[in-house]
């Protein structure tokens, strides 16, 4: 096992794009949910198949939601307990989600206390009309705040969050948001082109007509615009959607893409142990319930066959430009993609979208824009 997730599924607001596993909080949030997270942390820590040799912990991941919504003396209890009980790795990376209107210095303080080395703040946008159209809490001005805030409480490892192809979206405001970011200088950039999910805000206006988005070209002019402006601040775009300073690439999430294990701790929150996958019960309150018990609070499995299994490594390796090992594959799954795939792959291989280079099978260039199309045709 290489990873922990604990998940906090509270926000102020719903976004209208945000297809993830929350609710909207009035107030605090719920102190029961955080006993909750620790009784379930110590449940973990007594299951004797999570210890022992090669069950270290080299990354702990706080997300939600909007986990910095808890005090900071609640966060550090929880990054205390985790370390309290795992068998962690020293210097290992401790990351946590937060939203600009949600952080303080005291709170951020006692967080890097207790361990936490890595911030990610949800802008999205440094534009005060798209962070209304998309339902933002935070404005613009709240957004640079809490980036000083983080440097003012020793963050010196800083993700900022943003988003393109938003709903009157020009390629010059796009422009704008990347260079005023760029300017506060963080270590990591994530950057998402909108994806209109069910169930979401947005789905409903879009389904009703009432949602303009930029048209393909203007997309793509964005997604240009990004490559080559932080190819010049010195980002390096190490996986498709991440860009990082050298060395500062996310651990949790190249575990994740490398198809490694890790554990699922909270309300919805997925584990995956050497292909066995198992989800956790997504309402709060079953959830806080079953902890109290002391019950495992597990919705269902899932044991992946090796071909399943294979594919998605594949797949999630895929989405790393430096591509999916081919060593790994073969001591893993005792698969080659060539033999696996056949034509499929060979086409596209002859058609310019996948490179063999070295050990290494990765997408071109030229599939990067149109990623998720040649990823399907290889599920």
């Amino acid at each position: 096992m290489n990873g922990l997730y604990i998940h906090i599924p509270f926000c102020r607001r719903k976004c209208r794009y945000c297809s993830f596993v929350s609710q909207p909080c009035i107030g605090p949030p719920p102190a029961a949910y955080l006993e909750a997270l620790l009784s379930h942390i110590r449940l973990y820590a007594r299951v004797d198949w999570l210890k022992g040799e090669g069950r270290e912990i080299t990354s702990i991941f706080i997300g939600g939601g909007t986990p910095s919504l808890y005090d900071g003396k609640s966060l550090a209890r929880l990054i205390s307990a985790c370390r309290d009980n795992f068998n962690c790795r020293p210097g290992l990376e401790i990351s946590m989600e937060s939203d600009p209107n949600s952080l303080s210095l005291d709170q951020l303080a006692r967080c890097r206390e207790a361990g936490l080395n890595r911030l990610s703040i949800g802008i999205q946008s440094f534009n005060e009309r798209l962070l209304k159209i998309m339902g933002r809490s935070h404005n613009r001005d709240q957004a640079r705040q809490a980036f000083c805030v983080a440097r003012t409480a020793g963050f010196e490892n800083i993700n900022l969050d943003l988003m393109y192809g938003l709903p009157g979206q020009s390629p010059d405001n796009w422009r704008q948001t990347l260079n005023e970011a760029a300017a506060l200088a963080p270590e990591h950039l994530s950057i998402y082109e909108l994806s209109v999910e069910p169930g979401t805000r947005f789905a409903e206006l879009s389904d009703r007509r009432q949602l303009t988005l930029p048209a393909e070209e203007e997309v793509i002019e964005q997604e240009n615009l990004t490559c080559s402006l932080l190819e010049r601040e010195g980002f390096e775009r190490y996986e498709i959607s991440n860009f990082a300073r050298p060395e500062r690439q996310c651990r949790h999430n190249l575990n994740y893409w490398r198809n490694g294990s890790y554990l699922g701790i909270g309300a919805a929150a997925v584990s995956c142990l050497s292909g066995l996958r198992l989800r956790n019960v997504e309402k709060t309150e079953t959830y806080i319930k079953m902890v109290r018990q002391g019950l495992l609070p597990l919705a269902d499995g899932e044991a992946l066959s090796k071909e399943a299994s294979f594919r998605e490594s594949v797949i999630m390796g895929l989405r790393l430009l430096q591509g999916v090992s081919l060593t790994d594959l073969r001591l893993r799954y005792v698969l080659h993609p060539r033999d696996y795939y056949g034509p499929v792959l060979h086409n596209l291989i002859k058609r310019g979208l996948i490179a063999m280079d070295g050990d290494y099978m990765r997408l071109s260039a030229a599939a990067l824009p149109v990623a998720n199309q040649i990823l399907a045709e290889l599920v």
